[in-house]
């Protein structure tokens, strides 16, 4: 299932930039009510097949067996979200099917202390009937925080899309030339990003341009290796 993740124009008036101690900046994008929704929707479902399970297993076991149940459903409703976001990286089933992921106000990783306190705090979100609360509490912040949220420091963001491996179509490197600053260095990363959209007669009509600088007898193999150096591609 996609999610607006996939697509980096979608919600940039929402995103946050948290600066990480190494002075870098971590852009989060916070999901809206509508992925948080169908992302508890499915968590229902799941959560609602396993009760099923587990009372048709117990029910053998007559009156026992239903009080196994529902201790059983009792640690399932209050900690089956704590699990999945403390040991599955923030993401219960429902979540990761919609590209989303709970994580702490800094960009870290949940702990099972926020976890467990945004949970819990799910029963004052429920009020007055049908997560009424929550729904005006993340529609009046731009993080789109419930009151469970906004307790424990927490945020639910879309995933960050993967970026797939590089590849040039050449193999080998080139060291980059010393005299070559930052921005002529992108530029020739740049060409060979996107060499695979252009025919090889304008790969070669662009690269011809910069022979008198690398002076090279193949301009594109040239420009290409040296963008595997650059990307720490062998």
């Amino acid at each position: 299932m996609h999610s607006p993740a996939d697509n980096p124009a979608v919600l940039l008036d929402t995103r946050n930039a948290i600066e990480t101690p190494e002075g870098a900046l971590l852009p989060l994008t916070p999901a809206g009510f509508m992925a948080r929704s169908l992302a508890q929707i499915i968590d229902l479902l799941f959560r609602g097949t396993i009760i099923f399970v587990v009372f048709l297993i117990f029910s053998i076991f007559g009156k026992m067996g239903s009080g196994i149940a529902l201790i059983l459903v009792f640690v399932l409703e209050w900690f089956y979200s704590v699990y999945f976001e403390v040991m599955r990286n923030g993401r219960t089933p429902g979540k990761k099917m919609l590209g989303i992921r709970v994580v702490n106000d800094d960009g870290t990783p949940i702990t099972f202390g926020p976890s467990l306190l945004r949970n819990l705090l799910r029963v004052a979100d429920f009020l007055p009937m049908f997560y009424l609360t929550g729904i005006i509490a993340s529609l009046c912040n731009r993080q789109f925080k419930r009151l469970g949220d906004l307790a424990a420091g927490s945020m639910v963001i879309y995933d960050t899309p993967k970026k797939q491996p590089v590849d040039f179509d050449v193999r080998g490197q080139r060291p980059v030339p010393a005299d070559f600053s930052t921005d002529e260095q992108r530029a020739l990363l740049a060409f060979a990003e996107r060499s695979r959209f252009l025919s090889t007669e304008r790969q070669e009509e662009l690269a011809a341009l910069l022979v008198p600088v690398l002076g090279a007898k193949e301009p594109v193999t040239h420009i290409k290796q040296i963008a595997n150096t650059l990307v720490g591609k062998s």
